[in-house]
C-alpha cells in the first residue's frame, strides 16, 4: 500500500466516510466532517499510522491534501 493509499484509509477512518477520495487540492472546506476538532484526530491518526510527528506550525499550516502529502513523504524520506 503505497502513502497516499494509506492517507486514503486514514481519512475514511476518522471521517467515517467510505466515499472520500483525496485529491491534492482537496481542502477541508470540502469535506462536511472536516472541523477542527476532527482535523487534530487526523493529524494524530496520520502521526500514529506512519510513525511521525508534526510541528504545531504544521499542524496549522496545511492548506490540501497535496501540502499534506508532501509533508509525510518528506518525513518518512531516509535521513
Amino acid at each position: 500500500m503505497d502513502i497516499q493509499e494509506r492517507l486514503t484509509k486514514v481519512f475514511r477512518t476518522v471521517f467515517d466516510n467510505e466515499s472520500i477520495t483525496l485529491t491534492p487540492d482537496l481542502t477541508a472546506d470540502d469535506v462536511d466532517e472536516w472541523d477542527s476538532l476532527s482535523h487534530i484526530n487526523l493529524m494524530l491518526a496520520i502521526e500514529l499510522e506512519f510513525g511521525i510527528e508534526f510541528s504545531q506550525s504544521e499542524i496549522q499550516n496545511f492548506s490540501n491534501v497535496g501540502e499534506l502529502l508532501e509533508c509525510v513523504k518528506t518525513k518518512l524520506e531516509p535521513s
